[in-house]
C-alpha cells in the first residue's frame, strides 16, 4: 500500500530525517553536550540548548502513551480511511513521537500497549512512520 494523502515537506533540517524514513529507519537526534534524546529534528537541544546534535536510528519500539480514535475524517484525503488511530508514542529511548496505530482494530488500542515501527511508503520517495501492535516487546 501506497500513502497518497497529504505529505510532510522536507526542510534543511529535515532532509536527511525524511531520507532515512524511505530506507526503513527512524532517526532521532542526541544531544552531545547532555546526551537527551530528542524528537523531531531541530537545530537546538530541548533541553539544554546546544547547538551540536548527532542523529542516530531509533529502536523502533515504544509504548502508546496516549491516543485517540478519529471516527471523521481529520482531511478530505482520508474521507475513505474510516475509523483510524491518532497516538502519541512514547519512543524507547525518550521521545514522543505524534503518529498513527495500524495493523489492528482502533478498538484494540490502549494505553501502555507496545508498538513497533512500521513504515508506509508515499509515491514521492518519503514514508511516513506508523506503528503496530508489537510482536514481541523486551
Amino acid at each position: 500500500m501506497t500513502f497518497s494523502g497529504p505529505r510532510p515537506r522536507p526542510s534543511d533540517q529535515t532532509t536527511e530525517f525524511w531520507a532515512a524514513t524511505a530506507e526503513g529507519q527512524l532517526l532521532i537526534q542526541r544531544c552531545d553536550r547532555c546526551q537527551e534524546a530528542i524528537f523531531y529534528p531541530r537545530v537546538n537541544c530541548t533541553h539544554c540548548g546546544a547547538t551540536e546534535l548527532s542523529n542516530e536510528a531509533a529502536s523502533g519500539r515504544g509504548t502508546v502513551y496516549t491516543y485517540t480514535v478519529a471516527r471523521r475524517p481529520t482531511h478530505r484525503a482520508f474521507a475513505d480511511a474510516g475509523p483510524y488511530v491518532i497516538a502519541i508514542v512514547e519512543l524507547e529511548e525518550g521521545p514522543h513521537l505524534t503518529t498513527n496505530i495500524v495493523g489492528c482494530d482502533p478498538e484494540e488500542v490502549a494505553i501502555g500497549m507496545p508498538v513497533e515501527l512500521s513504515f508506509t511508503p508515499a509515491i514521492d520517495g518519503i514514508a511516513l512512520a506508523q506503528f503496530r501492535p508489537a510482536t514481541a516487546h523486551p
